[in-house]
């Protein structure tokens, strides 16, 4: 019986997995493994193998014995090392359009929380004030905001469109993305200094590579228009979290709301928890109901496909 092994997980039970892998005549194990010394063991002689936070790394990939296929519970592929897996001839396959709506739909309520100060406005009551919040500069219109968009894949255009109701001016920065597929969505494409000088707002929307680890730095973020606001959804790595920190605490940023950090889980000691003009989240943009149905139910089935020889969908390794 084939096995496929699902290195770690943070949904309540795999029930939903092992019905559809158990439908296809598979044998499901599982663990919570987080290090070599433990993932090694568990994907050794696994036919597949679906993984959500686990570094799967060079040395656990060289591991695997019969692996056809490496499944990513989400859209970033950041924690699986692809050219290991490509060596290997073992493709590695994600869920690329599972929550887009889900991450859309916070990204805009970060946004509208941080030009309208919700939380600030919020606390001041709690603590049996009543007034304004914060000082009236803080309290933006976004008919008057320009918003910087890295990123124009599925969720940096479902985010454009939301933000066109508000009537923003968008502003895209995307390398691969044709002008005129920007220009047909109403933003305008740009380069990145130019999106970072003219932005109030700059959320992104962009994998984490080696050319976008590090993308807002100390010297990026110097570019950035005094008092703007940093949106993250996307990945921790994208900024560089000490530079980030200097730039919040220095009013250079406004202020800041990120969903995904680096490192993650975020220190217990980090500023990032207790700077009153920073929203922070852990992780949870994408959740929904049927985001994280669609996202379980996506991953088994390319397992199974994988079993049965078929052709496999969302590979971003380029292993046939």
């Amino acid at each position: 019986m084939p096995s496929v092994a699902i290195t770690d997980f943070t949904f309540p039970n795999l029930e939903i997995e092992e019905s559809i892998l158990t439908a296809s005549g598979a044998q499901l194990v599982s663990g919570q493994c987080k290090t070599p010394e433990t993932l090694i063991p568990l994907v050794a002689s696994a036919d597949a193998v679906i993984t959500q936070f686990a570094p799967v790394k060079a040395d656990v990939i060289n591991a695997m014995t019969k692996a056809r296929v490496i499944v990513r519970y989400g859209i970033g592929v950041d924690n699986v090392d692809l050219e290991a897996a490509r060596v290997r001839g073992i493709p590695v396959c994600n869920v690329p359009d599972y929550c887009i709506d889900e991450v859309a739909d916070h990204t805009l309520a970060f946004i509208l929380a941080t030009t309208r100060q919700v939380m600030q406005n919020c606390l001041l009551i709690r603590d049996n004030k009543w007034g304004l919040g914060t000082t009236l500069d803080q309290m933006r219109t976004m008919r008057d905001q320009a918003v910087g968009i890295v990123g124009f894949g599925r969720i940096g255009r479902e985010v454009a469109a939301r933000i066109g109701a508000l009537k923003s001016r968008r502003l895209v920065f995307d390398p691969v993305v044709p002008a005129e597929t920007i220009r047909a969505a109403g933003c305008e494409p740009v380069t990145l200094p130019d999106l970072l000088s003219q932005s109030d707002i700059v959320t992104l929307h962009c994998p984490s590579t080696a050319q976008t680890r590090k993308l807002l730095n100390a010297e990026s973020l110097a570019q950035m228009k005094p008092g703007s606001i940093v949106i993250n959804l996307a990945r921790g790595d994208l900024i560089d979290t000490p530079a980030f920190v200097v730039a919040l605490q220095s009013g250079h940023l406004s202020a800041a709301a990120i969903d995904v950090c680096d490192p993650e889980p975020i220190p217990l000691d980090s500023p990032l928890r207790s700077l009153p003009n920073v929203i922070t989240a852990s992780h949870v943009a994408s959740a929904s109901p049927k985001a994280v149905r669609t996202l379980r139910e996506t991953a088994a089935r390319i397992a199974t496909m994988a079993l049965r020889g078929e052709s496999l969908p969302n590979v971003v390794n380029g292993v046939k």
